[in-house]
């Protein structure tokens, strides 16, 4: 195996007496599509703002292709390309003045920045749109756009925040198709954070984050692997007197998740018929579903994935 291209070893920061990174340890190796996913509090943005050089490292270290990032944050900085969650385009530029300006910035020729322009636009499907005000395009491509943008200056990492944050169902497939069709053809790294399981689930890995610590790492399908590959999701008014009776009746591990009971087992589909002829009073709705990066958090952390710890805290669970 390669050397990792991002170590990071042991990292800690804290806001006050809160902590957000807990001794984080993790490695992305060269060429990968690695998700960093969590829900909110996680610790996705401080990793982010560290991997992206807007914050030292309070503790710990972590390198960027050999760099040490306290040490050469500036020539780190080269190597990346950054999409933030927040639009960084001048809606009243034309696509193509955006990009111009990112070049200068960078101190690249025009001639360098006009033949990459035009490249970079023609993979990401929006060539045709190179003369148009950035104010006039859909969500999607103004996301397409601060990629190329991000792209621009030739970075071997690309570092996405939340990128399809506030975009359709469509929006975010296309987005995707063309940052896996970018990783693959130009041999990037791509590093993203995201609370969308579905999207994590595209990575080659994943990091699962909870309260800075990480829970889990591994490929999406050995993480569900792992785990019971099925599960019964019950809608029930009195989910915790539910949870006994199951247990008394039929000796079946069960438990309170965001107010619904949970059971998973290898043949959850089974158990279906059984329970809704049993208790036909108490289940409003029965939902069976395969092992998803939601059951793999639960296993790992005993919660829902949108459930915080002071929530299931007040619930008593």
């Amino acid at each position: 195996m390669n050397a990792p291209l991002i170590e990071i070893d042991r990292l800690t920061h804290r806001y006050g007496e809160r902590v957000a990174l807990d001794e984080l340890t993790l490695a992305i190796q060269p060429g990968e599509c690695f998700a960093i996913l969590g829900p909110n509090g996680g610790g996705k943005t401080t990793l982010f703002r560290v991997l992206s050089t807007l914050l030292r490292p309070q503790q710990g270290t972590l390198r960027i292709a050999g760099l040490d990032l306290v040490e050469h944050a500036r020539e780190i900085r080269g190597r990346l390309g950054i999409v933030f969650q927040a639009p960084s385009l001048d809606k009243k530029l034309r696509v193509s003045e955006n990009l111009w300006c990112q070049g200068r910035l960078y101190g690249l020729s025009t001639s360098a920045i006009r033949e990459r322009s035009a490249a970079l636009l023609e993979r990401l499907g929006i060539a045709e749109r190179a003369n148009d005000r950035v104010e006039t395009l859909s969500g999607g491509l103004k996301r397409r756009v601060e990629i190329a943008k991000a792209l621009l200056h030739e970075p071997t990492i690309l570092l996405l925040d939340e990128p399809s944050t506030g975009l359709d169902p469509l929006a975010r497939r296309e987005l995707w198709t063309q940052v896996r069709e970018l990783q693959e053809s130009a041999g990037i790294t791509v590093v993203f954070t995201t609370h969308f399981l579905d999207e994590a689930d595209r990575a080659d890995r994943v990091a699962i984050l909870d309260a800075g610590k990480l829970v889990a790492l591994d490929k999406p399908s050995t993480l569900r692997a792992a785990i019971a590959s099925e599960s019964l999701a019950i809608e029930t008014d009195e989910p915790a007197e539910l949870v006994a009776a199951i247990s008394e009746k039929f000796q079946l591990p069960a438990r309170v998740i965001d107010a619904a009971v949970r059971i998973e087992a290898t043949d959850a589909h089974r158990w279906v018929e059984r329970l809704v002829e049993t208790f036909p009073d108490r289940i409003n709705g029965i939902h069976l579903g395969k092992a998803t990066l939601e059951d793999v958090f639960i296993a790992r952390t005993g919660r829902g994935f949108y459930t915080t710890p002071k929530e299931e805290k007040k619930k008593g669970h």
